[in-house]
């Protein structure tokens, strides 16, 4: 199967990553607040420019003596500092600008001057390109009706201005965007030395399979997901436990039938092709102890079977329905007492549905009687009552020993007492398993009858009265 080519930014690192989007982040911002400080600028130094223009040209139309100094030199103040051009224009005469110098005009009058002069309009400003540098003339009204003067000013002084700041905003902004890319990728190693830490350790774990729980340091999101990282392994390492003892509980139990029925199926075997025939009798008994040993084994491979299966009840699709824990007791009641024909049970039980699996519920609760009519004695009575969703097993045996309380529900534990006796040590282990499953619990304690209580107790609800 091809794995499909991811986008560029999934092959990269996380740290490169990282950096590129903070140099590209810096970047974009160095851009903005340059380009926002040189319009800033530019206009600011247009409007100073332009007020400073009107307020002279209107000074400057102001002086009647203007006019006579038009073709005979204009007179310093109406000039100022740099390259400055004026003219008087007169609509019944062609007008003329001159410089400092009165070197010839290099500023066309056009339409927008003419406007002015004829007092359609009340200023005109305009930028003019020519072959040397760009001109921003001012046009203000002057003398009578017909009459205007035009003052023009060079903007090379000005845009060269706005070209060094440019430079060195260009400058100071690189300057700042490979600063911010090497901080960028001081701060993407520093802050995912943790991550490249807890990947290591994952590594070294899948590669040596040695569950070694990672350390955690701070209580940052890093710090949570080794935390959570380390639950995993304690289970992993609680469910491999698990799995090797009951892999060995396992050989261990299996090997004694096995054991059993290879020495009695040799012995037939050998009576068979011998000159000696054996007595009916003992080859009877021996049949007989064979299919006791076989039956033995079966059920031991089947609880093994059932303790095998880890799914939750969820994970059942199909399988999960409503079952009413009450026919299930019924059910249960009607196999027992077939196999413990001399045992009584006194069964007090009110409908109780439950969402689960009927076959584990069927299995567990028939193990519970199973187990109360095998430590019964003689005539003795299983009581059992079923009540709002507990139901409770009660036997008139022995009882359990305090020290074996706690560990009657692990698997292949069985009591000294219970050693001679047929069995598997995996009945109750199924018992609590069908519970945890179906999200309820199971307890084992001392019966007011003299014998074990057991006590298993599931989520459910009443039904519906008719």
């Amino acid at each position: 199967m091809t794995t499909p080519d991811r986008g560029w930014h999934y092959r990269r690192s996380l740290a490169s990553r990282v950096t590129l989007l903070t140099t590209m982040a810096v970047g974009l911002a160095v851009a903005f607040v340059s380009l926002g400080a040189y319009v800033t600028m530019r206009i600011q130094l247009q409007d100073t420019l332009d007020e400073s223009l009107v307020s002279r040209a209107q000074a400057a139309a102001s002086d009647t003596t203007l006019q006579q100094s038009v073709g005979r030199g204009v007179p310093s103040w109406a000039l100022g500092a740099g390259d400055i051009r004026v003219a008087y224009l007169d609509t019944n005469t062609e007008g003329l600008l001159y410089s400092a110098d009165n070197v010839a005009p290099v500023i066309s009058i056009e339409q927008p001057e003419f406007e002015v002069a004829v007092r359609n309009q009340a200023i005109s400003i305009r930028t003019v390109e020519t072959d040397a540098d760009p001109y921003r003339v001012v046009t203000v009204p002057a003398g009578k009706q017909g009459q205007a003067l035009v003052l023009a000013q060079s903007l090379g002084p000005q845009n060269s201005v706005l070209t060094k700041l440019g430079v060195v905003m260009g400058l100071f902004g690189l300057a700042g965007v490979i600063t911010a890319g090497m901080a960028g990728w001081g701060v993407a190693r520093n802050g995912l030395r943790p991550v490249r830490r807890l990947t290591g350790a994952v590594e070294t774990i899948a590669r040596t399979e040695q569950l070694t729980p990672i350390p955690v340091e701070g209580d940052d999101e890093v710090a949570r997901l080794a935390t959570a990282f380390n639950q995993m392994l304690h289970a992993l390492e609680l469910s491999r436990e698990r799995q090797r003892r009951l892999v060995a509980d396992a050989s261990h139990e299996l090997r004694t039938p096995l054991t059993s029925l290879r020495t009695n199926i040799e012995l037939l075997t050998q009576v068979s092709t011998g000159d000696q025939p054996l007595p009916a009798e003992a080859r009877d008994e021996l049949l007989a102890d064979v299919r006791a040993q076989i039956e033995e084994l079966s059920t031991l491979v089947g609880d093994l079977v059932e303790l095998a299966r880890d799914t939750p009840v969820e994970g059942a699709a199909g399988v999960v329905q409503e079952v009413d824990l009450a026919d299930v007791l019924e059910q249960a009641l009607l196999r027992v007492r077939r196999r413990a024909p001399g045992v009584a049970f006194a069964v007090e039980a009110e409908p109780w549905l439950v969402r689960g699996e009927p076959q584990p519920l069927e299995r567990a609760i028939t193990n519970l009687l199973d187990n109360a009519a095998k430590w019964s004695p003689v005539d003795g009575t299983v009581h059992v009552v079923l009540a709002d969703g507990t139901l409770t097993v009660d036997d008139e045996g022995p009882g359990i020993a305090d020290e074996d309380l706690p560990h009657v529900f692990e698997r292949f534990y069985r009591a000294e007492e219970s050693r001679s006796m047929p069995g598997s040590g995996l009945g109750l282990s199924i018992v609590a398993q069908a519970a945890e499953r179906h999200a309820g619990s199971v307890e084992a304690g001392r019966s007011p009858h003299g014998g074990a209580r057991m006590t298993l107790s599931l989520p459910g609800e009443q039904p519906a009265l008719p």
